[in-house]
């Protein structure tokens, strides 16, 4: 039925929803290469330039913990201007002042991280609680293949524009991209309903924390194949292939993992929730062990593709989860929870990552991370299925717009137009 499939989101509130998204995302995708080649040249530029990209990470794991729990409903759109506002003009001091001191370079890029954080939390509540709730589950796919395409664009455009126009061209390209989001803010609705009451006189901070086990189990995967992904040139070494193969084998995941979240929101699949998230984990588990053992590049392309395609459905159905254990007043704040936790995931993968390589093979390095993600997979399993456990036991809590308790369409008041 066409009112079920993707082209029931081809709406003007949803199309301007995508172009603010690609717009506040290109730059954050951008930006730790983009520091990079902003201070090569200088001496000891490589060391400079992943210090800054770190420092903006840790930003965008502070801003997005801090600013996404107080994000307000009523109040998202000026929330998300101002923090869009302040990234903009961070990343033209980047991009304007390219010699400056370090320590002022590094103030630049921990604000360019942690201003805008909260936005694809909040973003991604405008999107969803502004659909018909029989769509939200193909919006979240469409959002996640969106996601994967700004990524996989985002190196190739900053290097043509860092060796085409200038290392600091990226920077203001990004400054300019988010000035641009701002301004598209006000073609989206300025927040969407929502009652504090429906956390039962919980504080947001313990709400948020009562759904841990979604959180862990996100930042597993993510880190999971960040550990591949940073290990990945020296295990082609390792196996005696061209190095040069890493970027194509990481754009054939990126694609693949595009595909995998069209393909999650075409039907309806069976088992809750839970564990659909788990066994595809487990999949992505298995794949990332399969690459690191495998010995022909063949192999290693085709399970790291399998690894995007069902990455893919793990990112989709953590979102889903979320909305199924969060009041509806919480789900921006806990979007924004679940971006700081995989973003710390990252950052601590790349930091563990080094030190393994310091002590044992790639393929060790990369089974090291397998296993860790089987434990850190295992304690959100039993999280989950206590948390499921809970639900069960108490009342129903006052009516929220969450994916789990929604009957019928939202009233009209609280969809955008079409």
């Amino acid at each position: 039925m066409a009112g079920n499939t993707y082209r029931a989101l081809l709406t003007r509130p949803v199309l301007s929803w995508a172009a603010v998204a690609v717009a506040a995302r290109l730059p954050v995708a951008m930006a730790p290469l983009a520091l990079v080649f902003l201070v090569r040249e200088r001496p000891g530029g490589y060391v400079l330039g992943a210090e800054l990209a770190a420092v903006y990470v840790v930003g965008e794991v502070i801003g997005a913990a801090l600013l996404g729990a107080r994000l307000r409903p009523d109040r998202a759109r000026r929330h998300l201007a101002g923090g869009l506002g302040a990234g903009a003009a961070a990343f033209a001091g980047l991009g304007l002042l390219p010699g400056a001191p370090d320590v002022l370079l590094g103030v630049f890029a921990l604000l360019a991280g942690a201003a805008p954080a909260a936005s694809p939390g909040g973003l991604r509540a405008l999107l969803t609680e502004h659909v018909e709730p029989g769509l939200v589950a193909k919006a979240l796919s469409a959002e996640a293949t969106l996601n994967y395409a700004v990524w996989a664009a985002a190196p190739a455009a900053a290097s043509a524009l860092a060796f085409g126009l200038a290392p600091y061209a990226p920077l203001l390209l990004a400054a300019a991209l988010m000035a641009l989001a701002v301004a598209g803010l006000w073609a989206l609705p300025g927040g969407w309903a929502a009652d504090v009451s429906d956390r039962g006189g919980v504080s947001m901070l313990r709400t948020l924390v009562a759904a841990w086990p979604v959180y862990v189990s996100g930042a597993a995967a993510m880190s999971l194949l960040a550990l591949a992904e940073l290990v990945l040139p020296a295990l082609l070494e390792q196996r005696a292939l061209a190095v040069g193969w890493a970027g194509p084998l990481l754009a054939g995941y990126s694609l693949a993992a595009a595909a995998g979240a069209l393909l999650y929101g075409l039907r309806s699949w069976p088992g809750r929730i839970g564990t659909q998230s788990l066994v595809l984990l487990l999949g992505v588990t298995g794949c990332v062990a399969a690459a690191a053992l495998l010995p022909s590049l063949g192999a290693i392309a085709a399970a790291l593709a399998v690894a995007g395609l069902l990455q893919a459905g793990v990112q989709v159905t953590r979102a889903l989860g979320l909305r199924a254990v969060l009041p509806q007043s919480a789900l921006a704040a806990g979007y924004s929870m679940m971006y700081s936790v995989v973003g710390a995931g990252y950052a601590a993968s790349a930091s563990l990552s080094g030190a393994v390589l310091g002590v044992a093979t790639p393929a060790a390095a990369i089974l090291a991370g397998v296993l860790l993600t089987l434990l850190l997979t295992a304690a959100s399993a039993v999280g989950e299925l206590r948390l499921a456990r809970s639900r069960s036991r108490t009342p129903a809590r006052p009516p929220g717009r969450t994916a789990a308790v929604r009957k019928g369409p939202a009233p009209a008041e609280q969809r955008t137009p079409s």
